[in-house]
């Protein structure tokens, strides 16, 4: 035979094809069924929060500083640069919180040790201050 589209071969025998068309369906079909599968899976779990609403500032009122409370070693506490012992912090918070708005930056120096800032950070929590600031970098010792 002498035609461009037989299958057969010389011999008489059918040569083997491999249809891919069926192949990329089914691989597509295998894919979109991994995909939708793995998306049924993840389940969103999350809580809901009440974030607060953003105020401009209002431009004719000076920003208020916060207190500045550092720690140093020995139970050392400077209240705004001024020395003070621990005892007299809570007074001092107890007042502060009384004005309008109050708010505390806590910090400590190199030699602040870790139950003390503890100690002045549930002093605020107890003046129910709520707006409080731990500051992260080195200040020298009464700054």
């Amino acid at each position: 035979m002498a035609g461009g589209g037989s299958t057969h071969s010389p011999s008489g025998a059918k040569k083997a094809r491999i249809e891919i068309i069926p192949l990329i369906d089914v691989v597509f079909f295998l894919l979109a069924t991994f995909v939708l599968f793995t998306l049924s899976l993840n389940k969103i779990q999350s809580l809901p929060i009440n974030l607060p609403k953003a105020t401009p500032p209002d431009p004719t009122r000076p920003p208020e500083e916060p207190a500045i409370i550092q720690v140093s070693d020995a139970d050392a506490v400077f209240w705004n640069r001024e020395p003070i012992s621990m005892a007299e912090v809570t007074p001092r918070l107890l007042q502060y919180a009384q004005g309008n708005s109050p708010k505390v930056l806590v910090t400590g120096d190199e030699r602040a040790k870790f139950g003390a800032m503890v100690q002045v950070l549930d002093k605020v929590r107890e003046a129910g201050i709520e707006q409080v600031s731990i500051e992260t970098v080195y200040r020298g010792t009464g700054r």
